[in-house]
């Protein structure tokens, strides 16, 4: 019996579900697409969590398990050779390793010291500073001043302002198409680095602090916000705050050059008490228009944040009831001396590394930890870590997308990320499009992550993982408009400025558009074509490649030699909660009737495949989207 077969999980489902002949894997599978919340549910409550507490796990409880919770959480999981190496440090080497690299071995320091940088494609131009916040924006311009974008307004013929429609066109793309260059990026390093924890950290800050590039439209924005999270997201939390709150990501997003003395601009001022220091509830309208004011005239020139003095009100401000001339950072430290601050930051970390439930004494707790710590959060995290609460928790989280992709890699033993399937694709079918978050307020995480949808989803990714997709086509390569925010519709490859127009009943496109091609300014669907055209002359390729990996070699180095022996291997490497009695007999019978024999040194020159079948059905199993 075939098991996958290279179908989706959701054909398998529907196929064999409606058979009395379904194998008890099979029927599992379609259970737990079908009641995936329920399931997910029931395995956390099979592992509850007594009151916390933040003492040091005792180092008599350490072991191969806690070692693979810890790099699980702090990381994105690893090999069982790493595991084990972490295992014999002890739990505060051990943790100590994981938060600030001590103890590192010289070869661990030279594979980090060797992480590629990121290679930037060479999309910048002269002249796109200020960029237009829209087509309309930049074509007036030129109609204004007789040129736009570092590019003239053509003085005869037809469509004058083309380039310059061409040119807006083509930063969109490029910027677009250069985010998921340095997403492929930044996952590699997740998937490479010997400090998983800065990466994993990094990208707490990334949802904590969202913002996306489809509104800053300029990914040298995104990419230094990164190199800041990945910088200094360890350290102290008011170096991080002021660094994001100067950042021309953070300034293009939240309109920052709008907000000037006289006509202040509450977008910023609102979303850091909100979402990034205090919480709804512990702060005011007054207070909120206040601080605003503080923050007039904090602007970017380019990737450079400048104050603009004669848009700065240098006034007295009241912010929760205290009254001076206060500027944008004596904003922020008013901020966290707020008593909720310390609290409302550690509990937002706490849900991130350890488990979404919290209860209010609890966050009591974290709160003054995280005050004792100084706002630093490497010291923060060593605690936390270290603690025997946090190895209460295991199974006790969802993996998001990242996580999840990741993780799969690593466990897996990968040396890099590869380019099939797509992981911006996968990630985004998931939910979670790195640089892309939903809101202001990032991913909404926990047990939003899954769905009957996306759960096939996340079965599906393990498939085309273990088994290629042979017409895989490079979604960045794929000629879509590249704004639908623009045109809302889709460029075909072969147009041309006269099928762009569009022509009458009877008559050939450039006929019946001859006229109009010598009056019009520009073509915004021509130029949308062309746009993408220039930005794939220009944006460097996401190398495609197939995972090469052995699930074979994976099983006999765990010294298994029987099927049963194989399941409970893989069980161990990718699993952090446990299969079911009935569940392991499932399998390990599966396997044996596919291979024909319970023993693998007969089965070895032909099992990959069913090895492979084997992992995929793990892999798309409830207990493997919990960590």
């Amino acid at each position: 019996m075939k098991l996958f077969a290279g179908q989706s999980i959701q054909q398998l489902v529907l196929r064999r579900a409606q058979s009395a002949a379904s194998s008890g894997i099979v029927l599992a599978l379609a259970f737990a697409l079908l009641f995936a919340p329920l399931s997910l549910a029931i395995a956390q409550s099979q592992n509850p969590v007594n009151a916390p507490n933040f003492s040091p796990l005792p180092a008599a409880s350490w072991n191969e398990q806690r070692a693979a919770h810890l790099l699980q959480r702090a990381g994105f999981g690893g090999t069982p050779e790493q595991i084990r190496a972490l295992a014999a440090l002890g739990p505060r080497a051990a943790v100590r390793l994981v938060v600030y690299g001590e103890g590192m071995s010289a070869a661990q320091k030279q594979r980090q010291a060797q992480l590629a940088a990121f290679d930037p494609s060479p999309i910048d131009f002269d002249g796109m500073y200020p960029f237009p916040p829209s087509r309309p924006a930049a074509t007036d311009a030129a109609k204004r001043e007789g040129q736009a974008l570092g590019i003239l307004v053509k003085p005869e013929g037809s469509r004058p302002a083309q380039a310059i429609t061409n040119q807006f066109f083509f930063w969109l793309r490029s910027s677009q198409l250069e985010a998921h260059r340095l997403a492929y990026w930044w996952a590699n390093r997740m998937v490479q680095s010997e400090q998983p924890l800065v990466e994993k950290m990094a990208l707490f800050w990334h949802g904590h602090f969202a913002t996306s590039e489809e509104k800053v439209r300029d990914v040298r924005k995104m990419q230094q916000q990164l190199a800041l999270f990945q910088r200094l997201g360890l350290g102290d939390f008011r170096s991080l705050m002021i660094g994001v709150a100067q950042n021309p990501a953070m300034l293009a997003y939240l309109d920052a050059g709008v907000n000037v003395k006289g006509a202040p601009n509450e977008n910023f001022a609102r979303e850091i008490m909100e979402l990034f220091t205090l919480g709804i509830g512990h702060y005011g309208e007054l207070d909120i228009r206040e601080a605003a004011r503080a923050f007039t005239g904090w602007n970017y020139e380019g990737l450079r944040f400048v104050v603009n003095a004669s848009q700065h009100d240098g006034g007295e401000k009241t912010v929760l009831g205290k009254r001076a001339a206060m500027d944008g950072v004596q904003v922020i430290d008013l901020l966290l001396a707020h008593p909720q601050s310390a609290q409302f930051i550690a509990t937002k970390i706490y849900r991130f590394f350890v488990q979404d439930e919290v209860d209010e004494a609890t966050q009591v707790a974290l709160g003054q930890l995280l005050r004792e710590k100084k706002f630093h959060t490497g010291a923060f995290l060593e605690h936390l870590l270290a603690s025997e609460h946090f190895h209460q928790t295991t199974g006790r989280q969802i993996k998001s997308p990242v996580e999840l992709v990741v993780g799969t890699y690593r466990r897996m033993g990968m040396t890099h990320l590869p380019g099939m399937p797509d992981f911006n694709q996968v990630t985004k079918n998931l939910g979670q499009l790195l640089f892309y978050p939903p809101t202001v307020a990032g991913w909404e995480g926990g047990q939003a992550w899954i769905t009957p949808s996306t759960l096939v989803a996340r079965g599906n990714f393990a498939r085309e993982l273990l088994f290629p997709d042979l017409s895989f086509v490079a979604p960045d390569r794929q000629a879509w408009d590249p704004l639908v925010r623009e045109t809302g519709k889709r460029i075909n490859r072969g147009d041309n400025i006269t099928q762009a127009t569009g022509g009458g009943e009877g008559q050939s496109m450039a006929e019946s558009t001859q006229m109009a091609d010598r009056n019009e300014d520009f073509n915004t669907r021509y130029g949308a074509m062309r746009g993408f055209q220039m930005a794939l002359q220009r944006i460097k390729p996401i190398m495609r490649d197939a995972a090469d990996i052995s699930v074979s070699d994976l099983v006999l180095r765990s010294g298994a030699k029987s099927t049963e022996q194989a399941v409970d291997a893989l069980s161990q490497q990718f699993l952090a909660v446990p299969l079911s009695q009935a569940q392991r007999s499932r399998l390990q019978q599966w396997l044996s009737q596919e291979l024909g024999t319970t023993d693998l040194n007969r089965a070895k020159s032909y099992m990959e495949d069913s090895m492979r079948h084997l992992l995929h059905a793990m892999l798309s199993l409830p207990e493997y989207q919990l960590q």
